[in-house]
């Protein structure tokens, strides 16, 4: 048998006969251009040898086998080598200072870190000195200066005497302010400054020496002694009431548009609601249309700015213009440009979230028994805010049976709706709520299985499907109320544009 090979540059052949194979021998090598390098020695082999042996195994694994001996042995030798190898260094003695006594003790206690518990002070203390002259009491301050904030519910006059403040002379205080504002009607988080005089001896109340708070965004009261008696003065602040136009392109989303052009989170909503009662936002409204709102706006002198309701709502699209102006009493209603108002469809739905149960007859989800069911429920996650689906008045809210957390609102002309299984309810019996008003937000309470609100309509008293209602209402203005309406749409459009601070 015959085989050639390439082997760095040179020919190697190798004859191998047919009786060397079959005896196991080994074969005869002819090199061309080399010699054959020499097997190796024995030495060499031993340094191969120890080089392949792992002599730190890991001493986690394979426990007690050789290997692992094998890494015993060379951690004990290791570790023998270099205690053997530590230098030999002789104890050094340190010198003990001597123990501090007397006042070289007292002076180092004085400006040591250590406990109290131990022995520290707090300081360093000076003797007193041949000027110095012991006080028999400490003596008072002539004046003190104060804040109070007036809270939830709180009485003006006790807030006063929360401060310090003698009652008789806070209570006249009181009567005071009320010449020229309510004092009931201040607002929560109403800061009072407050200036407290000396006093005649140590048992009697500081008397008031001045007090001054914002009564109102456009009032501030100031009250001062003047000799025995206090003087109330009030001092108003120019408000200016021109409203804020905010103006521009709709964009990716209608409302991150209108934030991000200065207008407050609820002025938005309540832009987009008038909107959405004339054209589909997500359907009709495109990124290059020009939105148009006007907000009411009171900048007082002071540099501070309220914003209020919208009082315009437009829309440019392809050269067609929707506008819509609030007027009329009790917040108004939407009227086009034209004078002409319209309220049309359906009840407002009160939820966002789907429909899991129709009106009708239905087997009971918890009773298991088939009975009518006079409503709709909806399904909607927890906490979702729950809003009127017309004008009225609450006329129950309260826990209800069954129903759990439930909220009556009566509309007028027989109609009533009723909101049930709340989590929580947001209005009081007797006040008077508007169409899409928070009154409540979905929960499970009473009989429910998962959180959904249970929605009723009664029409004289009957329950009726509450998809089966609508109602169309038209208002059309003219005379003298249709030239002021056109002259306050001509005052909003001249509005500045701008944005809210």
């Amino acid at each position: 048998m015959l085989r050639a090979g390439a082997e760095c540059g040179g020919l190697r052949l190798f004859l191998r006969s047919d009786h060397e194979l079959g005896q196991g021998g080994g074969a005869a090598a002819v090199t061309f251009g080399r010699v054959a390098p020499p097997p190796p020695g024995a030495l060499d082999r031993l340094r191969h040898r120890l080089h392949d042996i792992d002599w730190t195994p890991d001493l986690g694994a394979r426990i007690g086998s050789a290997d692992w001996w094998r890494g015993a042995v060379s951690c004990v030798v290791l570790v023998g080598a270099a205690c053997w190898l530590l230098p030999r260094v002789p104890a050094v003695a340190g010198a003990t200072p001597a123990p501090l006594s007397g006042e070289a003790w007292e002076e180092a206690r004085t400006q040591s870190i250590m406990p109290l518990a131990w022995g520290a002070t707090t300081g360093r203390r000076l003797a007193a000195g041949d000027l110095v002259r012991p006080l028999a009491e400490t003596p008072e301050r002539p004046q003190v200066e104060l804040t109070a904030t007036v809270g939830a519910g709180d009485d003006f006059s006790a807030v006063l005497q929360r401060a310090g403040v003698a009652g008789a002379e806070a209570r006249a205080v009181e009567r005071l302010v009320a010449r020229s504002v309510s004092p009931g009607s201040l607002k929560p988080g109403t800061q009072l400054d407050l200036t407290l005089g000396r006093r005649t001896e140590k048992t009697a109340p500081r008397p008031l020496e001045a007090l001054s708070f914002r009564a109102r965004f456009d009032l501030n009261i100031l009250v001062n002694r003047t000799g025995e008696a206090l003087v109330m003065t009030p001092q108003p602040i120019a408000v200016d009431n021109t409203p804020l136009r905010i103006r521009g392109l709709v964009g990716q989303s209608l409302y991150r548009s209108a934030r991000a052009a200065g207008a407050p989170a609820k002025a938005v909503e309540a832009y987009i609601r008038a909107i959405a009662s004339r054209v589909s936002i997500g359907r009709d409204v495109s990124s290059d249309n020009v939105f148009d709102m006007v907000i009411e706006q009171a900048r007082a002198a002071t540099g501070e700015v309220q914003l209020g309701k919208v009082l315009y709502a437009g829309i440019e699209r392809d050269g067609r213009k929707v506008q819509l102006v609030r007027w009329g009493e009790d917040g108004g209603a939407w009227y086009d440009a034209s004078g002409t108002g319209e309220r049309r469809g359906q009840m407002a739905m009160p939820v966002d979230g789907r429909m899991t149960s129709n009106y009708g007859a239905r087997i009971h989800p918890i009773l298991g028994i088939r009975r009518m069911h006079y409503g709709l429920d909806i399904g909607a996650p927890y906490g979702a805010p729950i809003r009127a689906a017309m004008d009225g008045a609450v006329a129950f809210a309260g826990r209800n049976g069954g129903y759990g957390n439930f909220v009556k609102l009566a509309h007028g002309n027989g109609y009533a709706t009723g909101y049930g299984h709340m989590s929580r309810i947001a209005v009081r019996p007797g006040t008077r709520v508007s169409q899409g008003q928070v009154i409540g937000y979905v929960g499970s309470t009473g009989l429910s299985t998962g959180p959904h609100l249970h929605y009723e309509l009664w029409r004289n008293g009957a329950p009726v499907n509450p998809r089966s209602i609508s109602y169309s209402e038209v208002q059309q203005l003219a005379g003298a109320e249709l030239r002021r309406f056109r002259a306050y749409v001509a005052s909003l459009l001249g509005a500045r544009t701008g944005g809210a601070n």
